[in-house]
C-alpha cells in the first residue's frame, strides 16, 4: 500500500478538541493522529469566517471602482471567485496526507530547501491580507467613531485604533488554531447576519440599474477592465492556496479527498455573500474616496453601529488566518524562533507596513498591486504542487518533509543540495513570464500589458508556463523512482536511484536548536 493511503472503509475518527485557552504547542512538525481534532466542515468553516469579511467587502467594490456596471460588477465577481476556487481546491489535500503546512509539503516538489519558496509566498500574502483587514476595519471603526461619536477624524486616531486591532490579532494567533477557530465561527455568524440587514438598511438607496456607461471603464475598454476586476477578485481564493494546510493538517490522514475538495468549493462560493455585498454598496457611495466611511454616513443610525461592532470581529477573523499560517511556517525557516516569536515579529513588521502604507501610498493602489503580486506569483505554484499531487498519487513521506526543519539533510526530497530544480525552474519560468504581462498600476506594468489589447493575460500566461514548464522538466529530467511510492509514477517516466540517507547538518541552526532542546528536556 502507498505511503500515506486512506482505507476506504476505514472509519475516520476526530479526536477531542483542546480548549481555545491553550496555547497551541505544534510547529510545522506531523501532527499525530492523536491530535487530528478537525473534520473538512471544519476547513470549510475557516475559509468562509475568513474571508466573510470587509477585507473581502473591499475588494468586492473593485469592480465598480473599475468602472463597470452593477450586473456586469456582479458577473465578473462570480467569475473570479470560481475561476479562484478551481485553482485552490487541490490545496487542501496536502495537510490531511502530509500532517504538515503547505509549504513543508511543497518540499516533495521543490525540496527540503526549496520549499522556501511556499514560506515566501505566504508572507506575501499574509502582510496584504492582514494589512487589508486592519486597514478596513480600522477605518470601519474610525468613520463610526466620527458620525456616532463626534470624535474627528485623524492620523492619531486611526493609528490607535489600527494599533489596538492589530495587537488583539496577534494574541488570537499566539494562542493558535483553536481560539483562531472560534473567531471564524463568530465571524461567520455576525457578518452573515450584518449583510443581509443590508437588504433592509439600503432597500430605499440601492439602485441595480446602476451604470456608468462605457466612458466609466478604467481600462478603456470593456473585456480589459472585466478581466482586472475578475483576476482582483480571483485574488481572494488564490490568496488561500498557501495557507489551507495550516488548517488541513489538524484533519484526519484518511479523511476522503471528495470532502476536502467540497469543503473548498463550498466555502469559497459562499464568500459570494461579502463579495456581493461590496458591489452592491460599491454603488451607493460611487465616487467617493474612502470607501467605508462613505458607507458608514450613507448608512442608517443601526446599520452604522453594527457595522462597527462587525467590522472589529471581522478585522480578527481575516488578520487571523493570514498571520497564523506565516508565523507557523517562518518559525521553522528561522529555527531559533519559536511559533509565537515568529508570529509575533512578523506582525510587528506587517503593522508598520500598515502605517506606511496608509500614510504615504494610495490604499487602493496598494492594494491593487498586491493582488497582483500574490496572482501572478502563487498561481504558479499550485499548479505545480497540483500536478505533483497527481503524478506521485497522493504519495508522501512526512517524515523526510521534516528534514530541513530537523536541521538533517538527506532523505526522499533531498534532490540536489536540497532543492529540486525542476519544481525551481518552472516556478521562477511562470512567475517571470507572467509578470511581463501584467498590469496593475502603479506598481507592476509589464512590458507586455499591450500584447491582448489591453486585457491582463498575466494569469493565464503564468499557469500555461507552469504547468507546460513542470511537465516538461519531469519529462527531460525524470525524476527518481523512490519519491512516487509503492504504485510508481502516473503519466511520467522515472529514472532509478536510492535516497540519500538522512544524517544531522551539524552546521545548521536547526541541529543547534534541536540539540539544545533536547538538552534541556534531558
Amino acid at each position: 500500500m502507498s505511503h500515506n493511503r486512506a482505507v476506504a472503509d476505514e472509519p475516520v475518527t476526530v479526536n477531542a478538541r483542546p480548549k481555545i485557552t491553550e496555547i497551541e504547542a505544534h510547529g510545522v512538525d506531523t501532527i499525530p493522529d492523536a491530535d487530528r481534532t478537525s473534520n473538512w466542515l471544519d476547513l470549510l468553516r475557516i475559509q468562509f469566517g475568513g474571508a466573510n469579511t470587509f477585507a473581502t467587502v473591499l475588494l468586492g467594490t473593485f469592480p465598480i471602482v473599475l468602472g463597470l456596471s452593477f450586473w456586469q460588477a456582479v458577473l465578473a465577481t462570480i467569475s473570479g471567485v470560481l475561476i479562484g476556487t478551481i485553482f485552490l481546491m487541490p490545496m487542501g489535500l496536502f495537510g490531511p496526507k502530509t500532517g504538515t503546512n503547505n509549504a513543508v509539503s511543497s518540499a516533495a516538489f521543490f525540496g527540503v530547501r526549496g520549499r522556501i519558496v511556499g514560506s515566501f509566498l505566504s508572507l506575501l500574502t499574509a502582510i496584504a491580507f492582514y494589512s487589508i483587514s486592519v486597514w478596513v476595519s480600522g477605518d470601519a471603526l474610525v468613520g463610526a467613531l466620527t458620525r456616532l461619536g463626534g470624535i474627528p477624524d485623524s492620523l492619531g486616531l486611526r493609528t490607535l485604533v489600527y494599533g489596538v486591532i492589530g495587537v488583539i490579532v496577534i494574541v488570537v494567533v499566539v494562542f493558535g488554531f483553536q481560539f483562531m477557530l472560534l473567531v471564524n465561527k463568530t465571524a461567520v455568524i455576525a457578518n452573515t447576519i450584518l449583510i443581509l440587514l443590508a437588504i433592509v438598511a439600503f432597500s430605499g438607496t440601492f439602485d441595480a440599474s446602476y451604470d456608468p456607461g462605457p466612458k466609466g471603464f478604467a481600462l478603456g475598454g470593456f473585456w480589459a477592465t472585466f478581466v482586472a476586476a475578475a483576476l482582483i477578485v480571483a485574488s481572494n481564493p488564490i490568496s488561500f492556496g498557501a495557507f489551507l494546510g495550516d488548517w488541513a493538517r489538524y484533519i484526519p490522514r484518511n479523511t476522503p479527498p471528495r470532502k476536502l475538495l467540497a469543503a473548498t468549493l463550498f466555502g469559497q462560493l459562499l464568500t459570494l455573500i461579502p463579495f456581493l455585498f461590496g458591489v452592491a454598496t460599491a454603488t451607493i457611495v460611487a465616487g467617493k474616496s474612502d470607501y467605508v466611511v462613505a458607507l458608514i454616513q450613507a448608512s442608517p443610525i443601526w446599520y452604522a453601529v453594527l457595522l462597527m461592532v462587525v467590522a472589529f470581529i471581522g478585522g480578527l477573523s481575516t488578520g487571523t488566518t493570514s498571520l497564523y499560517g506565516t508565523g507557523l511556517d517562518f518559525s521553522s525557516v528561522f529555527p531559533k524562533f519559536s511559533r509565537v516569536q515568529a508570529t509575533i515579529g512578523i506582525g510587528v513588521v506587517a503593522f508598520l507596513f500598515i502605517l506606511t502604507g496608509r500614510i504615504f501610498f494610495d490604499l487602493l493602489g496598494a492594494v491593487n498591486a498586491f493582488v497582483g503580486a500574490i496572482i501572478v506569483t502563487t498561481t504558479p505554484w499550485m499548479v505545480i504542487m497540483a500536478i505533483g499531487y497527481i503524478v506521485r498519487r497522493g504519495s508522501f513521506r512526512p517524515r523526510d518533509l521534516q528534514v530541513f526543519n530537523r536541521g538533517e539533510i538527506g532523505g526522499t526530497y533531498w534532490f540536489r543540495n536540497g532543492v529540486n530544480w525542476r519544481g525551481m525552474v518552472a516556478w521562477l519560468g511562470a512567475a517571470a513570464l507572467g509578470l511581463l504581462f501584467a498590469n496593475y498600476p502603479p506598481i507592476i506594468i509589464g512590458p507586455f500589458i499591450n500584447v491582448g489589447g489591453g486585457i491582463d493575460l498575466s494569469l493565464a500566461v503564468a499557469v500555461v508556463a507552469g504547468a507546460v514548464l513542470y511537465l516538461g522538466a519531469l519529462w527531460l529530467f525524470p525524476e527518481p523512482r523512490y519519491v512516487f511510492g509503492d504504485e510508481g509514477p502516473r503519466g511520467v517516466p522515472s529514472r532509478p536511484g536510492e535516497p540519500r540517507p538522512i544524517e544531522t547538518d551539524h552546521s545548521s541552526t536547526a541541529a543547534r536548536v534541536a540539540a539544545r532542546r533536547a538538552g534541556a528536556t534531558s
